[in-house]
Parts: structure tokens; sequence; C-alpha cells
């Protein structure tokens, strides 16, 4: 599943592409046909991301609220567009690009009730300017659920997904499997803002890269292996040691026990 950094990429290119046109919006696989033809003919006024969950606001008020789930997936073109290949939920053409949806987990319209409460029930996330750490907080510090699982929660802190989650605790020396309860204020807010500062990398160059700091050079120049630190690794970039694996919150961790004792 794409993590917040993907969704906000896409929000942006989106804004730059179809923000203030007249589009041409279908469903030619038909599950959306409803929803397509409210907005057939519409402009676009603008499209935010929050965590996991992309909206696009059209004139007379109306929002599409598409979640991608494991399986949702955005297909860019050129105008003209070609056939549509597969089962694609939602068309939508402007002047000179155009793109389709396929396999999202979510593709709807929202009301402005329904998008307030869905609103209240996600976290805060970093890459928004209203994000609040503080309601992130005050949800860590009383609970005695992992920190490993909380990072998965999207009503603690949205857009955080599995790679994130690992690297983020690895940096800041936390053991996945600490209480929430357990952590200080200050091991908080150094995790929000390591997430803050690899977020907005991620949108800039629309990948997870959390090794920067330690590489000499731009990080968009590291490859594939050199991206991460601990996720999907077998030794410990800092100490050695073998890192080690276990499923918490349903997805597979990875840390180093030495150094995140």
């Amino acid at each position: 599943m794409p993590e917040g950094h993907a969704i906000h990429r896409l929000a942006r290119d989106h804004r730059r592409q179809f923000s203030d046109r007249l589009l041409r919006v279908s469903s030619p696989q038909g599950r959306f046909r409803a929803g397509a033809r409210k907005l057939d003919r519409l402009v676009l006024t603008t499209v935010e991301a929050h965590g996991k969950h992309l909206f696009y606001r059209w004139e007379d008020g109306l929002l599409l609220h598409v979640h991608l789930g494991l399986y949702g997936k955005f297909r860019s073109h050129r105008c003209p567009p070609p056939e549509p290949q597969g089962a694609v939920r939602l068309r939508v053409v402007g002047d000179a690009h155009a793109f389709d949806l396929n396999g999202p987990t979510i593709c709807e319209i929202l009301s402005s009730q329904r998008l307030a409460n869905l609103c209240r029930r996600l976290g805060p996330d970093p890459l928004r300017r209203d994000a609040d750490p503080d309601r992130s907080w005050q949800r860590i510090r009383k609970s005695r659920a992992s920190i490993g699982a909380l990072l998965l929660d999207q009503s603690v802190i949205s857009g955080v997904g599995n790679v994130y989650r690992a690297e983020v605790l690895f940096v800041n020396q936390i053991h996945p499997n600490r209480w929430g309860n357990s952590l200080s204020e200050q091991e908080f807010r150094a995790i929000w803002e390591t997430l803050y500062r690899w977020l907005r990398i991620g949108v800039k160059y629309n990948r997870i890269i959390t090794a920067h700091a330690k590489q000499r050079g731009k990080p968009g120049r590291l490859n594939g292996a050199e991206r991460l630190l601990v996720y999907k690794k077998i030794h410990c970039p800092d100490c050695g040691a073998e890192i080690t694996s276990w499923k918490l919150g349903s997805r597979k961790i990875y840390a180093c026990d030495f150094c995140q004792s």
C-alpha cells in the first residue's frame, strides 16, 4: 500500500495537471458510472491529501474520495489517452493530461458530513499545515500498545506505513515493542520531526529515502539498496548485528536488538 509521501505526490501532480480545468470523467468499468456522471464536464478546483486518502474538490461543492488500498493504481497519460486497460474504475481527461484509476479500495462521492466524520477519525498528517502533533502525542502517551503497532494506526499518525515505521524507530533507537506510554515526549517529538523530514523528501523524489543522512551525495542518487537503513536488511548498518524481524500489527517489523534496546 502506498505510504503518505506517494499520496501527497499524487495530489501535487494532479493539482498541477488538472486544477481549474473542465474535465471529462467516465467509468469504463462501470462500477463508478453514477458518480462519474455527476463529475463529468465540471471544473476541478483542487486536490488534497490526508494520510493515505485523496480528496478531489469540484465546482458545485462535489467531493471525490479515493483510497488506493493494496491494489489501487493510477496510470498517467498524455492526451488523447489510449484505450482503457483492465478494470478502469475512473478515467479523468483534461486538455493535455489524463489518468486512469484501477482497483482502488474506495472511489466515491463524499458528502461534507461524511468528510468531516472521516477527518475526525484520521490522525494528524505530518505533511499537512493543519497537523497538530499534540493529538498524536496524547494518544501515544496514554497507550499500552506497542509503539510499533501505534505507528501503523492511521488514527494516531496518518500516512505512516510499514517501511517508515521500521526506519523511524531505528534511527531514533526505539524498540518497536516498547509501550507507547513508556516514551518520553522528547522521543515522540524526535519521531514526528524525522517523519516530517522524510515524508517531504519522499514527495520530492517520489520514493522512500531514509538513508540520506548517512550517505554522501544527493538523496536522489542513491540506488534501491542504499535508500533504506533497516527495512528488509540482513545486518544493522551501525553495529553490524543481525536484523531481527517479526509480525507486529499484522505486518513484519525489522529492528536491531542492540541499537534499539
